[in-house]
């Protein structure tokens, strides 16, 4: 997904659900801050939304414009509608939201995590395109180890699991 394909996501999100700020988690949401990463950061044709205010709407953006949906077949990429508890986030990543708002968006907000936020959410989740992704964040200098491992401290997680995954960071 390239960040103008992301814009429209956001765009029809709204217009869907007649709600004005659109929260996107999951790996498109680095579009936010990095405008154009290495191609091995954008593979995914999903961006993961759901309205800020009334994430009870994501169903309808489910509908209407994801996985096999018309939107879907005509642009090849689509938004999945899901809630704020799908990502396990670091305390104040709300105030880290990264706003895109233009033109392309109809001037409506999408608000993306911030990169540090996105790699210690993916290392939570634990499956193995996670750990590939934040390697490639590591790689391409999107994320930095020493604030990563600051994130990882800030997750709603067990002391030994925020441990491990600290430990997996400083070893990459």
């Amino acid at each position: 997904m390239r960040r103008s394909e992301l814009e429209h996501v956001i765009r029809a999100a709204a217009a869907i659900t007649n709600e004005y700020e659109i929260v996107v988690v999951g790996s498109q949401s680095l579009l936010g801050a990095v405008p154009e990463p290495s191609a091995l950061l954008v593979e995914s044709m999903e961006a993961d939304v759901y309205p800020l205010h009334r994430p009870d709407l994501s169903d309808l953006i489910d509908g209407a414009i994801g996985e096999g949906s018309p939107f879907h077949d005509c642009f090849g990429y689509y938004a999945q509608g899901v809630g704020p508890e799908t990502a396990i986030l670091p305390v104040g990543w709300q105030d880290r939201l990264v706003r895109i708002q233009n033109p392309n968006t109809d001037l409506k907000v999408g608000l993306c995590l911030e990169p540090h936020d996105l790699a210690a959410s993916k290392l939570a989740a634990g499956r193995e395109k996670d750990w590939a992704f934040v390697v490639e964040m590591l790689a391409s200098q999107v994320a930095d180890h020493a604030v990563l491992l600051e994130r990882i401290a800030q997750l709603p997680l067990p002391i030994d699991r925020k441990n491990r995954l600290a430990a997996w960071v400083s070893a990459h």
